[in-house]
């Protein structure tokens, strides 16, 4: 089977007319997505929506591109799996020697004083942590339980702002400086994205005050980024080398209580599409980065409805490397 041009660009091309409605106010978008009634209040900077936007590489060659993906959007839980590279940054480091120790073995965190809650934990999000970080309760993404750290899954904003602040810690200095410095910086990446915390996500190290970036924009913040660089990313998982294979096998070995799970990865999801594919996801698959290391293939959707339907399209025409 050849690559068949034809039908990406005609995938593409239906993907650029499904635009994320009500996208013009991004106040009130997010509004409409926080569900809970308490703790509503947004901490972190909104950016307006451009537009539906994405690209397309195969082979670590762009094959297709839409709407304008130089400019920078939210990626809301997309940032999830960038932590887990940030992560990954650490673990081949060496300062997460072993992601199953605890992390108060090498942290004085208050907030996991105590505990037995490893990296492991919550990166896989099991870590059943209940507490309240930055005015914002662990409660509001599913109800309060009195488990043990890998006793049960869930999916939970702020446990990954822990993690975020756990990391933060771990270097010694706010994580876009770990990411550009390691990760985005040697790809090339433009110098366009930003990633940001809430107002009063403020950590102390060594006497001074540094920013804690949050894993997601439920409440504002989060990676902002365009489609071209978090493209990127998605090559960094499949040639680039920055990230050793042990930590990419790690990141997309399934959760025994969520198979579809990884560290802060998807390895599942949807039932068209190829189940050689991990991506990483936000608000509703409105923001998704596809990775197939079979097809070589990366794609990069960006305030787009039916990104199942892309990725189906897309890699019905895109073959399995041989």
């Amino acid at each position: 089977m050849a690559l068949d041009l034809r039908a990406v660009h005609a995938a593409v091309a239906a993907q650029a007319r499904r635009v994320t409605p009500g996208i013009g106010d991004m106040s009130a978008y997010l509004a409409s997505q926080v569900k809970e009634r308490s703790h509503r209040e947004v901490l972190g900077p909104l950016r307006p929506a451009s537009g539906t936007s994405g690209v397309i590489l195969h082979r670590g060659e762009r094959i297709a591109a839409w709407g304008d993906p130089d400019t920078p959007e939210m990626a809301f839980s997309v940032t999830k799996s960038v932590v887990s590279i940030v992560a990954g940054i650490a673990f081949d480091s060496g300062l997460i020697p072993d992601p199953r120790r605890p992390v108060a073995d090498s942290l004085d965190l208050p907030e996991l004083a105590g505990t037995s809650i490893s990296w492991h934990h919550l990166l896989q999000q099991t870590s059943e942590w209940d507490g309240e970080l930055w005015g914002k309760p662990a409660r509001l993404d599913g109800p309060r339980r009195e488990g043990t750290p890998g006793s049960a899954w869930e999916y939970n904003d702020v446990r990954v702002n822990l993690l975020c602040l756990a990391l933060t810690h771990l270097f010694g200095r706010a994580l876009p400086s770990v990411l550009d410095e390691h990760v985005l910086g040697p790809l090339g990446a433009s110098d366009t994205w930003s990633w940001h915390g809430y107002r009063n996500s403020l950590t102390i190290i060594d006497g001074e005050t540094v920013p804690v970036v949050s894993g997601g924009a439920h409440w504002g913040g989060g990676l902002w980024i365009s489609a071209a660089d978090l493209s990127l990313l998605g090559l960094l998982c499949l040639h680039n080398g920055l990230l050793s294979e042990s930590w990419i096998e790690r990141s997309w070995t399934p959760c025994p209580l969520k198979p579809d799970y990884g560290y802060l990865w998807w390895l599942s999801g949807f039932p068209s599409a190829p189940p050689t594919g991990r991506f990483a996801r936000g608000n509703a698959d409105q923001h998704l980065l596809w990775i197939d290391p079979d097809r070589d293939l990366v794609i990069v959707s960006r305030w787009g409805r039916g990104v199942e339907e892309l990725v189906r399209a897309v890699s019905d025409a895109v073959p399995v490397v041989g």
